[in-house]
């Protein structure tokens, strides 16, 4: 079988009850990636970067709270059986949708308090949002939670070792990558964005692009994914749908009204 075989457990180690894994490390490196470009993207924006580190922890707070919601909603039938397993996040299992539900409502929240303009806060942040997304799949691809559908592709996964996530009946065998795809589709976002986003004229467009991108991006990739369930697609995949109708619908008002709308200036 042609493929990149991943025989790394996502443990690192244990210390008595506690268990160290590869995600949890990852995910950290992932925020620390993210406060630093933050912290450049605030100061061009013209928020003062100190901002960043007050806001760090309700974004956290609130994307993780999102994300492992989201999630335990998908697999509802897994989580249902295990209750205990849905405080489990160490071991994997967030929804990007989710974070992004959650983050998006404490980066609101944090707006309003502070006085800070929504729109150029969400583009300041765009960029380490989606640092954050590329660090934090490399985490997938240990953890075998992302994973694609069967494929002879050269550069398939293949993962062999018992501590992954991919279901039994992938196990050994040449698997999609599919966070390689999302991580690549990303980068090339991050790309354009940060030549093209200067040159928007109104505050939150930077914001709404991504959501566009990254909505295009999953709703296509996804199909290499399994477990189809509404009309042939995935939930994550209707998501997607919705997000891309809305925020185009919303770069086109916010690019024809004369005035920026309330709460993004």
């Amino acid at each position: 079988m042609n493929g990149i075989v991943i025989d790394i457990n996502p443990t690192i180690l244990h210390v008595g009850h506690l268990e160290i894994r590869w995600y949890s490390v990852i995910i950290m490196l992932a925020v620390v990636a993210a406060v630093l470009v933050a912290t450049r993207q605030f100061k061009r924006h013209g928020i003062p970067a100190a901002e960043v580190y007050s806001l760090l922890p309700w974004v956290v707070l609130g994307g993780m709270v999102g994300a492992r919601l989201f999630h335990v909603i998908d697999e509802w039938g897994y989580y249902s059986a295990n209750p205990l397993q849905a405080f489990s996040l160490w071991r994997g299992g967030l929804a990007i949708w989710g974070a992004l539900v959650g983050g998006g409502i404490a980066t609101i929240t944090y707006s309003a308090a502070k006085h800070l303009p929504l729109g150029r806060l969400l583009d300041a942040l765009t960029p380490a949002l989606l640092t954050a997304q590329i660090v934090g799949r490399f985490a997938c691809i240990i953890n075998g939670d992302a994973y694609g559908g069967v494929t002879s592709l050269p550069w398939a996964f293949i993962y062999i070792n018992p501590g992954s996530m991919i279901p039994a009946q992938l196990f050994g065998l040449p698997t999609q990558p599919y966070p390689v795809y999302e991580m690549l589709w990303n980068g090339l976002t991050l790309f354009i964005l940060l030549r093209l986003g200067r040159r928007f004229s109104r505050d939150g467009l930077v914001f709404l692009s991504y959501l566009s991108s990254y909505s295009l991006g999953r709703f296509a990739l996804t199909f290499v994914r399994g477990q189809n369930v509404f009309w042939g697609l995935q939930q994550a995949q209707i998501i997607a749908l919705l997000t891309l109708a809305a925020s185009l619908i919303a770069i086109v008002y916010f690019t024809r009204v004369k005035r920026s709308p309330v709460g993004l200036v």
